[in-house]
């Protein structure tokens, strides 16, 4: 591995049009606290968010298929595995066993690409 990003760094992630509101994530990897984690970007309401996928209950993967995170109606993030709910806004849990909140990633938008930022504790994953 290189040497670490700096702090707020902005890295491309995806063009703008790969999010489609209530649709399929984009995924990427990450260091967080050291640990490779995978990410996922979406876009709710009109805006982007992005979280560790890592459930708030349990720390495992949440998709239930590859890359899908909304549940049936496109306005609740969903854990496969435990029924946790959480709000794509904010990653707050909202129902099921959660503990907290889902771990926010800082992402921002324009030009038509969509980037993520990184931070003291999260930095790019290298293969």
């Amino acid at each position: 591995m290189s040497d670490a990003a700096a702090p707020d760094q902005a890295i491309a992630l995806c063009a703008s049009a790969d999010l489609q509101d209530g649709g399929l994530a984009v995924p990427f990897e990450v260091l967080y606290q050291g640990q490779h984690c995978r990410a996922f970007a979406v876009r709710y309401a009109g805006q982007v968010h992005a979280y560790l996928n890592r459930c708030a209950h349990v720390p495992m993967e949440m998709d239930y298929q590859e890359n899908r995170f909304f549940d049936h109606s496109g306005h609740w993030l969903l854990c496969a595995t435990h029924g946790a709910t959480y709000a794509p806004d904010t990653g707050a849990c909202v129902a099921g066993p959660c503990r907290g909140s889902l771990v926010k990633i800082a992402l921002s938008e324009s030009g038509g690409v969509v980037r993520w930022h990184t931070a003291k504790q999260l930095q790019p994953f290298e293969f």
